[in-house]
């Protein structure tokens, strides 16, 4: 109760509050929590991922037929809150599989996938699309074509941090045609590495990358998967 009050006087105010901490990072959850900037919303009981549906049919943004905007929540200014309940929902997902690396690509997916390995108490590996002076050494190397961009990055991953002893989990933010995500699994397989399988937090399952991943044997574990969207009609979501 102590700590409840404490929050009050800091402007955090719930009906029914309860506290968690995932290392250092301190979350107030129920249903909605005021706090100096702003509401922030939390799901408690049922379906966790509902609150993702939610916030992409309230905020979300629809662009034609294939374009989705998320960025006032997930991939620009990102909602750190609802970080830790998708990390959570990975880690429950994946758990058991001995995941102790997390792979990722510059730049939108390095929050999401920062926000999971507190979950998994490991590391995040982030794919560069360019070479820096910082990277030395050998590289692991592979090509990704953009269709966000329209251009074809090199994607490199540093051996010294991924190899053959490593059980790789992959988040990203999108998967739509899956040229990202076929490109990080090269990645894991020129290093020897297990894949334990991708966690996707939207997939666009009118579009092909996730049927034929997972017709490779890919395990694709998405939590929000788009059945059709448009600017008329919203956004409709597979059940």
């Amino acid at each position: 109760m102590q700590d409840l009050e404490e929050n009050r006087e800091k402007g955090i105010e719930n009906q029914e509050c309860f506290l968690y901490n995932v290392n250092m990072i301190l979350f107030v959850s129920e249903n909605v929590a005021r706090t100096p900037f702003g509401p922030l919303t939390f799901w408690k009981g049922g379906e966790p991922m509902e609150l993702l549906k939610q916030r992409i049919r309230q905020d979300g943004t629809v662009k034609g037929n294939d374009v989705l905007k998320v960025d006032s929540f997930l991939n620009h200014q990102m909602d750190v809150a609802l970080f830790a309940e998708i990390g959570k929902e990975f880690q429950q997902r994946f758990d058991g599989c001995g995941v102790n690396k997390i792979l990722t690509i510059e730049a939108s997916g390095i929050g999401i996938a920062c926000v999971t390995a507190q979950f998994f108490r490991c590391p995040v590996i982030f794919a560069k699309k360019s070479q820096t002076r910082n990277i030395a050494g050998d590289v692991y190397t592979t090509k990704v074509e953009s269709f966000t961009h329209g251009k074809v990055y090199d994607v490199i991953v540093s051996q010294k941090f991924l190899g053959p002893e490593d059980k790789v989990l992959i988040i990203d933010d999108f998967l739509a045609n899956g040229a990202a995500l076929e490109g990080l699994i090269d990645l894991v397989k020129q290093a020897g590495a297990d894949l334990a399988g991708a966690g996707i937090v939207i997939e666009k399952a009118f579009q092909p990358g996730g049927d034929r991943l997972r017709a490779k044997g890919i395990r694709v574990e998405s939590l929000a998967r788009v059945k059709s969207m448009s600017e008329e009609t919203g956004i409709e979501f597979v059940d």
